[in-house]
């Protein structure tokens, strides 16, 4: 596997480039915990196992990723997460037409259950909660939108859900996507991946401002994209 870029450092904490497909943790060996800790305690040295993730991204997303390396980080930071104080954004490859003019800022409010839905009933089973994503159409091609997404609350699956109940799901999304759509982008377009990174975190650090923003678009994503322009 390649080495893992690390984006940015700062003091207790690191943020890296989460591939997609790969587990945040709970994998011991195979997710990203055990393999950057691998990557950068290859000799057994005593730090190792020092590193722990401040929030989580799904398997199948890629992108920033927090990671602490002192437990008083770790408490601080998460409790940060968990008071809203961190803003994330992603870049989500979704299918369908956008109207430039009326639809280049606006969200998303459909009320979703605390968890995860499914295909066939993406706001999920049970009380529903308020949820809001909001979204700027970044580019368009003939089938597909790039969009930017700001997360207002936190539900799992949140941009998934949202935009497979507004006819826009995720491309090659295979939980809340139709099968017809993703074997077509394996089989025609090369397409193996989940249309979502997380491309930008902000939150304060002790007494400075951080802003980290991901290098580009993924590849296979920009290549999708622009395909469907020709």
């Amino acid at each position: 596997m390649e080495k893992i870029h690390i984006t940015e450092r700062g003091k207790g904490w690191l943020c890296i480039e989460k591939p997609a497909g790969i587990s945040v943790h709970n994998e011991p060996g195979n997710d990203i915990v055990s393999i950057l800790d691998a990557q950068l305690f290859p000799h057994d040295n005593p730090k190792k196992n020092l590193l722990q993730p401040v929030h989580r991204l799904d398997k199948e997303t890629s992108g920033l990723l927090l990671l602490a390396t002192k437990p008083e980080v770790l408490t601080r930071l998460s409790a940060m997460f968990a008071q809203g104080g961190v803003k994330k954004k992603y870049l989500a490859l979704v299918h369908g037409n956008f109207d430039m003019d009326s639809e280049t800022t606006s969200a998303w409010d459909t009320p979703l259950s605390k968890e995860a839905g499914g295909r066939n009933n993406p706001a999920g089973k049970g009380k529903k909660v308020t949820a809001m994503t909001r979204y700027t159409l970044l580019e368009k091609s003939p089938h597909y939108a790039l969009l930017e997404i700001e997360l207002l609350t936190g539900r799992k699956h949140q941009i998934r859900r949202h935009a497979k109940l507004a006819g826009h799901p995720v491309t090659g999304d295979s939980r809340y996507g139709s099968q017809r759509s993703i074997q077509f982008l394996k089989e025609k377009c090369h397409y193996h991946r989940l249309g979502l990174h997380a491309f930008q975190l902000s939150f304060q650090d002790e007494s400075s401002q951080v802003l980290i923003t991901s290098d580009q678009v993924p590849l296979e994503m920009h290549t999708l994209l622009e395909q469907d322009r020709i």
